[in-house]
């Protein structure tokens, strides 16, 4: 698991969340199905599998992040808008940003076992239905 990114304040891993702080509090972001939907309509570039590709590639830019992030807070139950996060104080900065939206797009689409997701008790590469 990557040691930057927080899954403290709530944020549970086997669920699929990460945390950010943001305006100095930590809050826990996740992308829902309703949140995913929203976020392919916005990004207008595809699909999330090519979101995924960009980050995979390190070819994403700063609003495939900004986007992630607002979708993440969404499906976290935050109304904070694209808008007020592009204004807002997050720990680490951009860069701890990109890696917490990296952490969230993985986490989201991982098997249980991978990416930090491992159900508690459950073997590691062992996929139960």
């Amino acid at each position: 698991m990557d040691p930057h990114v927080q899954t403290g304040s709530g944020a549970n891993p086997h669920t699929g969340e990460v945390a950010l702080g943001i305006n100095g509090q930590m809050l826990p972001l996740k992308l829902t199905l309703g949140a995913l939907a929203a976020l392919e309509c916005e990004l207008r570039t595809g699909s999330l599998i090519d979101l995924v590709t960009r980050f995979e590639g390190g070819g994403f830019s700063a609003a495939d992040v900004l986007a992630l992030l607002a979708a993440g807070l969404r499906g976290g139950g935050h109304a904070l808008s694209a808008a007020e996060l592009a204004a807002a104080d997050i720990d680490g900065g951009p860069m701890q940003a990109a890696r917490v939206a990296a952490q969230l797009l993985a986490r989201s689409f991982a098997l249980p076992g991978e990416v930090g997701t491992q159900v508690p008790g459950q073997v590691p590469g062992l996929v139960t239905p």
